[in-house]
């Protein structure tokens, strides 16, 4: 299993909590309103806004939130804070790839608290593309295994353009090519399958290998990160057991 796909397990565990600290909500608005300032507010012809829009209902996120999130995205309701996307990259403990996706305000506070949290984990922030080639942009579709059935899951995935399903402990994750990401979605789900959560992702092309301390480290740095209340998503090439990675959460 990838690097990415062991954090988003990780990640889709702590789904919860963060949900309680409107973590998610907050991200998902960001997201909503950069896509919709973007590439206007109808979703049928923005398919980053759909997908954002499709991410909100996963959350159960009220509809009054979506629709104000996307209008001030589009200008018809003032008071929408002026969000940049940014993007950082580097190398963190053990020597992991990192990509971070932050969403702004103000660059030089979100720099400045990536910055510290790289350095407090022996890392460092690099130049623009010091990294990202290690990565590669996929939309990831993740549908629980419970219930669903394996042949038609991967027949339904294949026919709407998916590239590849691999087969995890809990989940199937579905990968599409990035612009496809939402049509595939709604055509498996047309198909009788349950979405459990659909992005747009870095995927690591290879992976290092951490145990001991560098995994246990590797994943509280990766935690820190996406704690940060401007950062969106983080991606990094890590491999660690599933037995380190039990331990450690």
């Amino acid at each position: 299993m990838s690097g990415h796909s062991k954090w988003h397990s990780i990640k889709h565990k702590k789904a919860a909590a963060d949900a309680k600290r409107g973590k998610i909500f907050t991200r998902i608005i960001r997201e909503l309103t950069i896509a919709a300032r973007m590439g206007g507010g109808d979703p049928q012809a923005n398919p980053r806004l759909r997908t954002a829009i499709a991410a909100a209902k996963d959350v159960n996120m009220p509809s009054k939130n979506i629709d104000n999130a996307i209008k001030k995205g589009t200008g018809e309701i003032e008071g929408a804070a002026a969000y940049e996307e940014a993007v950082y990259e580097g190398y963190g403990t053990g020597g992991i790839a990192v990509l971070v996706e932050a969403s702004t305000d103000n660059r030089n506070r979100t720099t400045a608290e990536i910055r510290h949290v790289f350095t407090k984990f022996n890392g460092n922030l690099g130049a623009v593309g010091s990294v990202s080639y290690l990565f590669q942009k996929r939309g990831m579709i993740v549908i629980a295994r419970m219930g669903a059935d394996e042949d038609k899951l991967y027949e339904a995935a294949l026919e709407a353009g998916a590239e590849d399903v691999k087969t995890e402990d809990e989940n199937f994750t579905v990968i599409t090519p990035v612009n496809s990401l939402q049509e595939i979605r709604e055509k498996i789900e047309a198909a009788g399958f349950t979405i459990a959560s659909a992005e747009a992702t870095n995927i690591p092309m290879t992976t290092k290998h951490l145990e001991g301390k560098d995994a246990e480290s590797c994943l509280k740095f990766l935690g820190m990160l996406e704690d940060l209340d401007d950062v969106q998503s983080v991606s990094a090439n890590f491999d660690i057991s599933d037995e380190l990675i039990e331990q450690f959460q």
